[in-house]
């Protein structure tokens, strides 16, 4: 039944009654001027007590008819109002109108009634999926009392039950602190004992009170996954630079030194051993050369913030790099949109990322026809997103993942320090890095601030 037919049907009852209280009340004037005639006239005392007591039941039967109705409505709409649904009215006793209204009334409340079990069923259900889910939830309003808990975040934390944020002080007071200072959208990670947790919280409200939703989550084994892995990727690539420099040492030092206990040493062994030592030297400086970049990798400066012109740092980085591209043949392209577009950065860090990316780019796309290099810059979600890119021969997906890894190189002469260092500029003004590649068709590396 909808809202319409209830209505209706309502309208209807009400057209009823007021026509049965017109006549009611009719037939009482009626009543009443007969027995004002019998009382003028004189009639008999048995006439006039007979139409007292018709007078007295009339008006009974009409304060009956009135009170009955307003009973059934105040208490159907007591039943709404506190979600009292067990609630029936039986028709019957005044009139097929208001069996009409009163089968409404149960029809409505029937409606009320399975509503509210689909919503105990859907409560149930988001219940059952909220304590299975693998992610810790914790709902609290503003005064820090707590009204939801998921099974998972009882095992992170080892509560068995939470009545209030406060209680959590003898797990981590740090833990407490936190969870209370969260505002909409915060993130924080906290750290005790042996867990390491990620907190996100979204702030809503419900029945005019703010409620605070913190999903917790240990992200202590992803960590010292990938914390493993990045340990091993440089162990790989520092074993594999050192044993490129050290093996051929090793070999010619051993060469000179066998020539050296030979006696009769001749001009040519001297050279020969000049050659031997010249090489130990000139790989030995070039192993310094390494350990010195990565020095220099761990020792990147904090940032100089200030408010920058993208189209004024584009410039600079054109006019430093036109030479270079102009020799190369590499077309160098740059558009800024909208042209007044500004950053937040340290201008000269932001300037060494980019020469390092126009330059891998003109490196790139060296001696091939109509090449070109685009460097441009635009707003993707209130994000400033700087882009290089090339129509070069492209990056193999397997190195893809890897061009950011310190010494990883595609290049022979690469020192694979380049593309880390940017990284690690970007991460320190709070932005990242990225590259897609489709090979022979375009490379793109993109900067968001």
């Amino acid at each position: 039944m909808t809202f319409k037919d209830v209505l209706r049907r309502l309208r209807r009852g009400y057209r009823a009654f007021r026509t049965r209280v017109v006549l009611r009340v009719v037939l009482l004037g009626a009543t009443l001027w007969l027995l004002f005639h019998l009382i003028v006239e004189g009639v008999n005392h048995p006439a006039v007590i007979v139409v007292v007591l018709a007078l007295l039941y009339q008006l009974y039967a009409l304060i009956y008819y009135v009170e009955r109705t307003n009973r059934d409505l105040v208490r159907f709409l007591a039943a709404v109002r506190y979600a009292d649904f067990s609630q029936s009215f039986v028709a019957g006793g005044l009139g097929s109108s208001f069996d009409e209204l009163k089968t409404a009334f149960n029809e409505v409340l029937d409606a009320f009634r399975q509503a509210r079990a689909e919503k105990e069923e859907q409560a149930r259900y988001l219940q059952t999926v909220v304590q299975h889910i693998g992610v810790g939830l914790i709902v609290f309003d503003g005064a820090g009392e707590v009204s939801l808990i998921n099974n998972a975040a009882k095992r992170l934390l080892g509560v068995p039950r939470l009545g209030h944020i406060a209680d959590l002080d003898r797990v981590s007071p740090i833990l407490t602190t936190t969870l209370q200072s969260l505002g909409p959208r915060g993130r924080d990670l906290v750290r005790f004992d042996e867990i390491q947790l990620a907190l996100h919280a979204s702030v809503f409200r419900l029945s005019h009170r703010k409620h605070t939703l913190v999903a917790l989550q240990d992200i202590g084994p992803d960590l010292d996954e990938k914390e493993m892995e990045a340990w091993q990727n440089l162990i790989r690539v520092l074993t594999h630079e050192i044993m490129n420099s050290i093996t051929p040492i090793a070999s010619l030092a051993a060469t000179a030194d066998g020539m050296l206990k030979d006696d009769s040493l001749d001009a040519e062994a001297t050279e020969d051993i000049r050659v031997a030592v010249s090489t130990i030297q000139r790989r030995s400086e070039g192993l310094l050369h390494f350990v010195e970049a990565y020095r220099d990798l761990t020792r990147v400066p904090a940032p100089s913030f200030e408010i920058v012109s993208v189209a004024d740092l584009f410039a600079r980085v054109e006019q430093l790099m036109r030479p270079q591209f102009a020799e190369s043949a590499v077309e160098l392209h740059i558009q800024v949109d909208p042209p007044s577009l500004e950053l937040t950065a340290d201008p000269e860090q932001v300037e060494q990322i980019l020469i390092n990316l126009l330059s891998n780019a003109r490196e790139a796309t060296a001696d091939r026809a109509g090449a070109s290099v685009d460097l441009t810059a635009h707003l993707a979600h209130d994000k400033v997103v700087v882009e290089v890119a090339d129509n070069g021969p492209g990056i193999v997906e397997e190195a893809l993942g890897k061009v950011f890894i310190p010494f990883f190189t595609t290049k022979r002469d690469g020192s694979g320090i380049g593309l880390s260092l940017c990284r690690q500029i970007m991460r320190l003004h709070r932005g990242s890095i990225s590259a897609r590649s489709e090979p022979e068709v375009r490379t793109v590396f993109a900067l968001r601030f």
